[in-house]
């Protein structure tokens, strides 16, 4: 009899911190624990305990500021994983290589990853000459065409804080380090739909990155194309838009068509939740 109220307490642990995940992964930004409290009905010293918990285990973190709390690593690796290993990879695998073959050039699918990208996924092109950036590379947010594309989707103020914090490496010639016109450039990209990166990331590199968004319509991932300038010009690669942009519709479509309710977090939905923190 001892050990029932142990075993209660253990479930209704657990509830909670899945309460207070749910809670910061479908609020609208960065909360505070005294807001989670609120949103989960706990006091705010059990909250506070919980949270300071979560952040130790990097399931959770501090916004820039030091005192909201947001989606952690360990989120988005998971979400990565669930990208990588569910039952949808063969059949987006498959729309990712038709695409490389229509392009003639290297794709991925890339998600955030902290302060970076992640290649989520790869398809390298049949080129003998080719960059080697493997599944599982990270690249940074300010000079990758899937970086600015993450970035754009953020709003004004969260922008802000992210690029008084970002560090802006010269990592090329053409890399773009002035805050001023890093955020000019990521305005344009949210108004055309699409970012590029003109040789800012590696030396005669360029790229083009479109979103893939999840079943409401949230920011899932990046889809890009990058090639070598001398045999695709950034001109060139935004005349592939349409590829990509057809080729991240079906990937859409995959998602929504396999979405299964009882699944984890609704399965191939849960990118689109864990990423809408770092969007708000």
């Amino acid at each position: 009899m001892a050990k029932a109220p142990a075993n209660r307490d253990k479930g209704t642990s657990f509830l909670r911190v899945f309460q207070i995940l749910e809670a910061v992964i479908n609020a609208n930004g960065p909360q505070t624990s005294s807001q989670i409290s609120e949103v989960v009905g706990l006091p705010n010293p059990t909250t506070h305990r919980l949270c300071r918990m979560l952040v130790e285990q990097r399931l959770l973190q501090y916004e820039l500021d030091g005192k909201r709390l947001m989606s952690g690593p360990r989120l988005f690796e998971f979400a990565g994983q669930i990208m990588s290993g569910s039952n949808l990879d063969l059949e987006r695998r498959a729309i990712l290589e038709a695409l490389v073959n229509e392009v003639g050039e290297t794709c991925n699918i890339s998600i955030p990853d902290g302060t970076r990208m992640i290649y989520a996924e790869r398809v390298e092109s049949q080129w003998p000459l080719r960059m080697q950036l493997p599944a599982g590379t990270q690249v940074p947010l300010h000079c990758t065409a899937s970086g600015k594309l993450f970035l754009s989707q953020l709003e004004s103020r969260a922008l802000d804080t992210v690029l008084e914090r970002l560090e802006l490496g010269k990592l090329a010639t053409k890399t773009i380090v002035d805050k001023a016109k890093l955020k000019r450039d990521l305005n344009r990209t949210r108004e055309r739909g699409y970012a590029q990166d003109n040789e800012e990331f590696i030396e005669g590199l360029v790229a083009v990155a479109v979103p893939i968004r999840g079943p409401r319509g949230r920011f899932c991932a990046g889809l890009a194309l990058h090639a070598p300038k001398f045999r695709m010009t950034i001109r060139a690669a935004v005349g592939k838009l349409p590829l990509l942009q057809d080729a991240a519709k079906r990937i859409e479509r995959l998602m929504r068509d396999s979405a299964n309710p009882q699944d984890f977090v609704n399965g191939s939905d849960q990118p689109v939740d864990f990423f809408e923190n770092e969007l708000a």
